[in-house]
């Protein structure tokens, strides 16, 4: 039990360390790529935490199986580098038993993680695309510009000679009024003032010295001129406001759903499709077993009757090709929407199971590179991770089409990997092992080649 609590604790801190360091790394690219949508909307604090923290669901999904084989090489590459690995392989203590406790961790996080994936996942998934539909409605403050007209706010077009940026203070105003489809309003000022109301859902515009023109657009006789001292106007302002909406109000895609809720929808499709496959049996039978017999008429002659029924014939031909090709298509788009959902289920489930085989390819990798280092374990994981996804991407892409079944695409990656995490298990166990890296220094100029040799020794 020493062993055990020794080994995992040289996990726990390297797993913890490489968590926060890819989290790091997730989010400085979601900022990085959201940074134009979120600044200068005058978006609460809260509002950006609470966009962060959604999407930090699908982050860790991805992290923890990273984390968890950065933790394994750089634990193993540690204890071989400190000829730990060597001294318990001499008291009788073999690679598996030492790899039996981050391999029964390990299963305990995927467990955890097949659950997060089910219950939290989802919702914050949810969460983080409806508040990110509100953010992107959400429009800059107003800004008038002298001599432009704007348009930003609906139904209206405003230009403004002048604008005093000290007391923000506006004249020689017009403002075309498009909120009455029946009449056009034009309104004109000699000053102005324009503000928010408290609640911030009114564009409020007070008016001095100015005329309304009033016309019907059908009847342009009918013309009315209105004279006034003080005016004002209350323009709707939605688009300047941010209302958070409800999320549990909006439909959800198959990302926003555990397994259970999505296997529910899988059975109704099912049933849709049986429905679908009678309907293009009855088609079928329908048009391709029809009463070829025609009526002769007397009156005309021969050739104009076989003219007359050659049109029948083709009529009918032309129809059931139509429905027929109605119902193939139906058939297709259901398939797809039904692989779309399993290649979501499976993966909630191979995702977390990915921790497991990591755990095969970082034990035996460890003690084949002796270096228990970040840089090494990092290399070495980005190669690795780069296999995996381009597996898990390509297969999902093809099970959606349906050339792949969505098991085999979302599973090849553990498979392939496994197989190969056990192969190294098995060699590294039988016999020692020593990957060298010392060619890469050849192609590391000579001037950054001591500085990495000298920090490797230390």
């Amino acid at each position: 039990m020493i062993l055990f609590r020794y080994i995992l604790k040289n996990h726990s801190i390297p797993f913890v360390f490489s968590v926060f360091t890819l989290i790091s790394v997730f989010l400085l690219h979601f900022f990085m790529k959201y940074a134009d949508r979120l600044i200068g909307k005058g978006l609460e604090t809260i509002v950006i935490i609470k966009l962060v923290v959604y999407n930090l669901a699908w982050m860790l999904v991805l992290v923890v199986p990273m984390a968890v084989l950065v933790a394994t090489l750089m634990a193993f590459g540690r204890m071989a580098q400190d000829n730990e690995v060597a001294i318990m392989k001499a008291t009788g203590i073999s690679l598996y038993k030492m790899m039996l406790p981050p391999f029964i961790m390990s299963i305990i996080i995927a467990f955890l993680l097949i659950q997060f994936n089910n219950y939290v996942y989802p919702n914050a998934n949810h969460a983080a695309r409806v508040l990110g539909q509100d953010i992107s409605r959400k429009k800059p403050t107003l800004s008038l510009v002298p001599g432009v007209f704007s348009q930003e706010v609906s139904r209206y077009s405003i230009l403004v000679r002048d604008v005093d940026p000290e007391t923000n203070d506006l004249t020689q105003i017009t403002i075309y009024d498009n909120t009455d489809n029946r009449a056009t309003n034009v309104i004109t000022a000699q000053r102005g003032k324009l503000y928010f109301s408290r609640n911030q859902d009114k564009l409020i515009m007070d008016l001095w010295d100015g005329e309304i023109h009033t016309s019907e657009l059908n009847n342009p006789k009918p013309y009315r001129k209105v004279l006034f001292d003080k005016h004002k106007i209350m323009m709707n302002a939605d688009q300047f406001t941010f209302r958070e909406s409800s999320p549990g109000n909006q439909r959800r895609s198959d990302r926003e759903l555990g397994a259970n809720a999505m296997i529910t929808i899988v059975d109704s499709l099912k049933q849709i499709r049986t429905e679908y496959l009678n309907e293009f049996e009855q088609n079928f039978s329908g048009y391709f077993n029809v009463d070829t017999t025609y009526e002769i008429n007397p009156g005309i002659s021969t050739s104009k009757n076989l003219r007359v029924i050659y049109r029948r014939v083709e009529d009918n031909i032309r129809t059931a090709r139509t429905v027929i090709h109605s119902s193939s298509r139906k058939l297709e788009y259901n398939k797809k929407s039904i692989n779309k959902y399993w290649v979501e289920i499976h993966k909630k489930y191979s995702l977390p199971f990915a921790c497991i085989v990591f755990i095969l390819i970082g034990a035996p990798l460890g003690t084949m590179t002796r270096k228990g280092g970040f840089g090494v374990a990092g290399g070495i994981s980005l190669v690795f991770f780069m296999i995996y996804w381009t597996f898990l991407i390509g297969g999902e892409k093809l099970a959606d089409r349906g050339i792949l079944s969505p098991f085999l695409g979302t599973w090849t990656a553990n498979i392939v990997l496994g197989l190969l995490g056990i192969f190294l298990t098995m060699k590294s166990a039988k016999e020692r092992v020593t990957l060298d890296f010392s060619f890469l220094l050849k192609i590391i100029p000579k001037k950054l080649r001591k500085d990495l040799i000298v920090n490797e020794n230390n």
